[in-house]
This record gives C-alpha cells, structure tokens and sequence, in this order.
C-alpha cells in the first residue's frame, strides 16, 4: 500500500448530515489519489452519537491509516483484505443501509 505523499491530492473530501430519523448522524469520505489516479488513503465513516458512544461517534468506517487498511464498528477495529477503493466504498453503503434498516426496525 503506498503511504498518502506530497504526490497525493485530496480529491473527495464531503460530509452528509443526517436529518430524521438519523438527526445529528454524519456521512463522512475523504480520499487522496496521485496524478496516475492511484488511490493512496481514504477515509469512509458513518458517525452518529446516538448509536455509538465510542470511538468519537464513529459507527461504521473504513480507512487505511496506520498502514494498513481496516474497519471500525461500535469502537471495534478489524483488518480487511482490499481490494479497490470502488468495491470498499459500495461495500461501506450497503453496511449503512442495513444499519439504517436495523435501526428502523427497532424505532417501529
């Protein structure tokens, strides 16, 4: 995995608020690339302190810092094989969307 460099831009760098049912939640993605259009560090989170009172809110993320790419849930930290970015970030939304349904279902 090559380390996020002068090389590297920061092309993504977005954040969601939540509004009803998930007020105060965030949607978080930021993502450097070199010039070629490597991925070089990314950051994919799903923050809301009224599900997760640990590791600063964070629900749900993926990230590669650290060296070494990775998932956080509930202030757990697993390592993850990679393989690209694309499939990690689709990977990432249909986590959060099965959340939001399981959180849906227990507000019912």
């Amino acid at each position: 995995m090559a380390k996020a460099s002068k090389l590297s831009i920061k092309v993504v760098d977005e954040t969601i608020v939540l509004k009803r049912p998930r007020r105060g939640g965030r949607l978080r993605e930021e993502v450097w690339q070199t010039r070629a259009g490597e991925i070089t560090k990314y950051s994919l989170a799903y923050i809301n302190r009224l599900v997760c009172q640990v590791d600063n809110g964070r629900v749900l993320g993926y990230d590669n810092s650290h060296d070494y790419h990775h998932r956080h849930f509930m202030g757990s930290v697993e390592a993850i094989e990679f393989k690209d970015y694309a499939s990690l970030a689709a990977r990432f939304r249909e986590e959060v969307q099965e959340l939001w349904r399981k959180e849906d279902e227990q507000e019912s």
